[in-house]
Formats: structure tokens, sequence, C-alpha cells
């Protein structure tokens, strides 16, 4: 019963909305939840850090020939050790970033009471006021499954920034 009456509202905001579908923030968000690339924010930690280091193993792959090909002869091994390192690292923290611009769209357009849209191109943009029952929803999204995955990622963003900081340090020491 309960069911029926919510797929009946669904549909009722759904056919009063005259956002086009793939507009909405609500469907926005589970676009990026079924990504195989903002998808690995959502899993549990363990497996999102695994990912990342595979990443960075990938990525230290093409930054180390390219610290070695790059720097003289003369240059101390650390050095070079250091330059794939950092290369690699900093390739790790650009994927971050871009998870973290993805889902901070997705959650500023979660959290506005407006929903702004186009209809059929970029020059006849529209907005269109949140029903006061998908506004809390929307932002009881964010609240609760979206905000834990950016502080995680920001959480990520800093450790990331730190080791390239701290890298660079040693770049200069040595």
């Amino acid at each position: 019963m309960l069911e029926a009456v919510s797929s009946h509202f669904a549909t009722v905001s759904q056919t009063l909305c005259p956002v086009p579908a793939d507009q909405r923030p609500i469907n926005e968000y589970r676009d990026l939840q079924g990504s195989w690339f903002f998808g690995w924010s959502m899993w549990p930690l363990p497996r999102f850090q695994r990912r990342l280091a595979l990443l960075w193993g990938m990525a230290g792959v093409v930054s180390g020939p390219l610290a070695i090909a790059s720097m003289t002869s003369q240059a101390a091994p650390a050095k070079v050790a250091v330059a794939g390192v950092l290369g690699a690292n900093l390739f790790v923290l650009l994927v971050v970033v871009r998870l973290i611009l993805g889902w901070l769209y997705v959650g500023d357009r979660l959290q506005r009471p407006t929903v702004i849209y186009e209809e059929t191109g970029w020059y006849d943009g529209q907005e269109w006021p949140k029903p006061e029952a998908e506004l809390a929803q929307d932002r009881l999204i964010y609240t609760y499954e979206l905000r834990p995955i950016l502080q995680r990622l920001r959480v990520t963003l800093i450790i990331l920034l730190l080791f390239s900081v701290s890298l660079i340090g040693l770049w200069g020491w040595l």
C-alpha cells in the first residue's frame, strides 16, 4: 500500500516537473552512483584505498621512466626516485580532485531550492522551484549519503597534498 502511494506521488511529481529527467538532481546523483569512475568513492574504505594504490602504481609506471629520462645522468638516484613518486602522486591527486568536483556539483544541485535546467539548449535556461517534499528528500540524500563521500575525498586530498609537500621538501633536502 505504501509503495503504491509513494509511486503515485513520484508519478505526479514527474508529470508536474518540467525538468528533463537527465537534469534532475536525484537522477544526476544516481548516475554518479552507477558510474564506474565516481562509484569508487562509495566503495568500502579498504577497497577504495586499493583502487587509489593501483592508480598510483600505474601512474608510477609512467612517471618513473619519465623522471629517469628527464634527469641528467649526474642527478642523484634519490632525486630521480622522488621525482617519479611525486609524478605518480600528482596524477592520483588530480583524480581525487575530479571526484570531488563531480560530487560537489551534484551536491550543490541537491541542496538548492530550485533546479536550473535547459529545455533544448544552452540558450533557453529555466529555473524550477522544487516542491517542499522533493527539497527535503534531496537534502536528506545530501546529508546522509553524499556528505560522507565528500568527507572521505577531502581527507584523501589532504593526505595526498601533505605527501606531495613532504616529497617536495625531500627533493630540496637531497
